[in-house]
């Protein structure tokens, strides 16, 4: 039999609520004006900077230490006025190295080797007979003065002739060259310590050149300046403050350069064509004292003597130049031109030095040099109250060295790095 649904409940229907806006208050609420007390859980925070003991405080012995109660706070320390910053100190920078320090850029290193001699020992370049050339009118100058004197000798006219051709060779003799080192030169033999302190320089530097050292003999000169001096055929002298106060390698570089003097020929074509030319300079310099001397006793003779010896010495240099086919007046030019042969030479020892692997030493013996020029330009400056002291161009025609800018831009190819191959 089928079972009827279970009858549900029928609920009331909801009535029907009004739309009416709630009700809000007009005013705001009133809050407490005191704020509410808080349980004491939390401690009370002081207000002002809690008072230290000035005694160290006394900690209980017990077993089980209690940790000292902290203010919640932390104390206000004193202002302290802070401490000027100190200025920067600039990067100092580091001293370089004493000359004679291993560490030193331009130390090279002397230990003996085995040397390599080159077959050919000197040459003769241009320069050198550039120079002897130069010299042929001084010495046919020199000529005839010494043929004036011979006259004096009557049949021996001729072989005083011949002995003063014969007396150059006396430039390549040992003991004359001696003689001139120390009389013109002022140079001295070194000391064993001196002695000690050049001659492995000089070894390093024969060594590389591939030169007998020993054919060659070191001298010192007691200046403190920066030179160094070829001479004759066989005399390298260095300066004493250049063996004590350069690096090794530059004072290899020094030297190096006075031995392209001897292998190019500079130094014994230099000193032969001076020695020619000695007796033309002396005879004119006796010409020099004796007609300045004429000329002050014509004076006394007023307008007319004056122009009677101006006459007889100017009819004389005419009849000379004249009977010499103006020769003579060659020698006026002479100066100039081997002053430009001699700065030449400079550069052509400049460059065998280089090529010995001396470029960056010489380089800074250079630097060193101009800085003597400009402290010496500086100092005459200030003898002429401050007003520059300006070269002439004759003197720079006169001078026998180039400039410190010419001589690094020569040197300019051997200080750029090699392109590897």
């Amino acid at each position: 039999m089928t079972q009827p649904p279970p009858e549900y409940p029928e609920y009331p229907a909801q009535a029907a609520q009004p739309q009416v806006p709630p009700q809000y208050p007009q005013e705001p609420p009133t809050y407490p004006q005191q704020p509410p007390t808080y349980p004491q859980a939390a401690p009370a925070y002081p207000q002002a900077s809690p008072a230290y003991p000035q005694a160290t405080p006394t900690y209980p012995q017990a077993s089980a230490p209690i940790p000292p109660q902290y203010p919640q706070t932390p104390p206000q320390s004193p202002t302290v006025p802070a401490a000027p910053a100190a200025p920067p100190v600039p990067p100092t920078a580091s001293a370089p190295p004493p000359p004679g320090d291993p560490a030193h850029p331009h130390h090279i290193n002397t230990d003996a080797r085995r040397v390599h001699i080159s077959n050919h020992q000197r040459r003769t370049d241009a320069t050198a007979v550039g120079n002897l050339l130069l010299y042929l009118p001084n010495f046919l100058c020199s000529l005839c003065v010494v043929g004036l004197v011979s006259a004096f000798f009557g049949d021996l006219a001729f072989v005083v002739i011949l002995l003063w051709l014969a007396s150059g060779a006396l430039v390549f003799h040992r003991p004359t060259e001696s003689a001139l080192a120390r009389r013109l030169l002022h140079l001295r033999y070194p000391t064993p310590q001196e002695r000690a302190k050049i001659e492995p320089v000089w070894r390093e530097v024969t060594a590389r050149a591939g030169v007998e050292g020993r054919t060659y003999e070191l001298w010192v000169e007691d200046s403190d300046s920066l030179n160094a001096v070829a001479a004759a055929g066989h005399i390298v002298g260095v300066t004493r403050f250049a063996m004590n106060e350069l690096p090794n390698g530059e004072l290899a570089a020094v030297m190096a350069h006075e031995l392209g003097h001897h292998v190019g020929g500079h130094a014994w074509s230099g000193l032969l064509g001076y020695w020619y030319a000695l007796p033309g300079r002396i005879a004119w310099r006796v010409l020099k004292v004796f007609s300045t001397f004429v000329f002050h006793v014509s004076r006394a003779f007023g307008c007319f003597g004056v122009a009677f010896v101006v006459l007889f010495i100017g009819g004389i240099a005419v009849a000379t130049v004249s009977t010499l086919y103006g020769l003579p007046l060659l020698i006026l030019g002479v100066p100039y031109a081997l002053a430009a042969v001699g700065r030449r030479a400079e550069l052509r020892a400049d460059e065998h030095a280089a090529g010995l692997g001396f470029a960056p030493m010489l380089a800074a013996v250079l630097g060193k040099l101009h800085q003597q020029e400009q402290q010496a330009q500086a100092a005459l400056t200030a003898q002429n109250g401050g007003v520059p002291v300006a070269e002439s161009a004759l003197s720079k025609l006169l001078s026998s060295h180039p400039d410190y800018h010419t001589r690094l831009h020569h040197l300019q190819p051997y200080l750029q790095p090699q392109r590897p191959y």
